[in-house]
């Protein structure tokens, strides 16, 4: 006998929402605080690289516009350079497409955006890794970052995500970010920036952090010899933000999409596993994991597939080969890229897992939009008893059948 599809109940968790209510006006303050020391460091006319990535960050257009607008009060002339590795296929049109996507454009930042993949080798550093920079930051005078502060994926250290690495990996292109991945990216990040900051002009970096909202909980400015620090103490507050399903076993997660913008592994392994890529403990243990898209805004780009049990024909279709096999080259984590079973349809996929758990054991189901939105979430009845010893969360007591179309997608709730 099928199991039927299971009713499911939405369920908002409480966060922390303290945010920055207006991010421009406080970048304005961040650099009225530090205009003489940043006046100190430059000289009006000069020409300054503004290095934004593919993350898909609260307000990012905001953000770089009024960074542009700031430097230009400097006396500068600021413009956009994507600083993303080998995201966007490794190609200069597709990382100008990927900054398209998330609203950076030139009528939308007032700067103009260049786009190159030409890099140039500063030397080896202390890790052993060859530190290479971008040729249009070279060209420049001098170079500002804007990056999020964020727990990193694939590995733990003091310093993960945030400046320090934009600079080391982001800045390098495809090149700089396949030097990196050889070595371990833990060791290498900090003296592969040091080693760049000792090249170049690097004016200065906005550092954020995101609350579990996805909104910025706070933003700093900073200078280069102090951005090791920064990326450090806003590491330990981003860990703590981090949104997590409060769930240690499951029987089925319901992924409804995966993408670049939501996560640099598509999922966040933070949040489904790291042993879903790396192997090691299975915690927390989510054992059949289902994927039902891609969103838009990864264009093709289906790294963190791999971490998946089931997903559909659709998504296998949306598959840009040649953007997910670069990056996952350039990493050298293969396994995110690997095809999981791809079935007919969302209603497959669903009755696939289903069938696996017997009928007499209470289902233990859960289903999110992605590993970045988990504010509001769907779960089975039998989830229901420690959500509500948890606390923290407020549950819609009348729930919601699992249903699908007449084409096998799953509807909406």
């Amino acid at each position: 006998m099928t199991r039927e599809f299971p009713e499911m109940y939405e369920v908002h968790q409480q966060f922390d929402t303290t945010a920055v209510k207006d991010a421009a006006a406080a970048i304005d303050k961040e650099f009225r605080d530090r205009k003489k020391s940043l006046q100190d460091r430059i000289h009006p006319g000069e020409r300054v690289a503004v290095a934004v990535g593919s993350r898909g960050i609260c307000d990012l257009a905001l953000l770089v516009s009024t960074v542009v607008e700031n430097l230009r009060a400097l006396g500068l002339h600021p413009f956009i350079f994507p600083a993303m590795g080998s995201h966007g296929g490794a190609t200069a049109q597709g990382q100008r497409e990927v900054l398209n996507g998330l609203g950076v454009t030139e009528q939308s930042v007032g700067a103009p955006v260049v786009s190159s993949m030409e890099v140039q080798s500063l030397g080896k550093t202390e890790s052993g890794a060859e530190a290479f920079l971008a040729r249009d930051v070279l060209e420049a005078d001098h170079l500002m970052l804007i990056n999020r502060v964020k727990p990193h994926t694939a590995f733990r250290s003091s310093v993960e995500s945030g400046l320090c690495k934009m600079l080391a990996v982001g800045c390098g292109k495809h090149k700089g970010a396949s030097e990196m991945h050889k070595y371990s990216l833990a060791s290498s990040i900090v003296p592969a920036a040091k080693k760049i900051m000792s090249e170049i002009s690097v004016l200065g970096g906005l550092a954020l952090v995101e609350n579990s909202n996805e909104q910025i909980w706070t933003l700093r400015l900073v200078f280069p010899e102090e951005f090791a620090r920064a990326d450090e103490e806003l590491l330990q507050e981003a860990r703590i933000l981090l949104p997590k399903i409060p769930f240690s076993e499951l029987d089925i997660l319901l992924v409804d999409e995966i993408g670049k913008n939501i996560s640099g592994a598509g999922m966040d392994p933070n949040v489904i596993g790291s042993w879903r890529r790396d192997a090691g403990e299975r915690v927390p243990d989510y054992r059949t994991l289902i994927v039902l898209d891609i969103s838009q805004e990864s264009h093709g780009n289906a790294l963190g597939i791999g971490m998946a049990d089931l997903t559909t024909k659709k998504v296998v279709a949306k598959i840009d080969y040649d953007v997910t096999y670069t990056n996952a080259l350039t990493t050298g984590i293969w396994a995110s890229s690997r095809i999981p079973v791809a079935l007919e349809d969302d209603r497959q996929a669903v009755e696939t897992a289903l069938a696996f758990i017997p009928e007499d054991k209470p289902l233990r189901m859960a289903r999110i939009i992605n590993t970045l939105k988990l504010k509001r979430f769907w779960v089975t009845k039998a989830l229901l008893p420690e959500l509500q010893a948890l606390g923290g969360v407020d549950i819609d007591n009348v729930p919601k059948r699992l249903s699908f179309d007449h084409q096998g997608r799953i509807e909406p709730f």
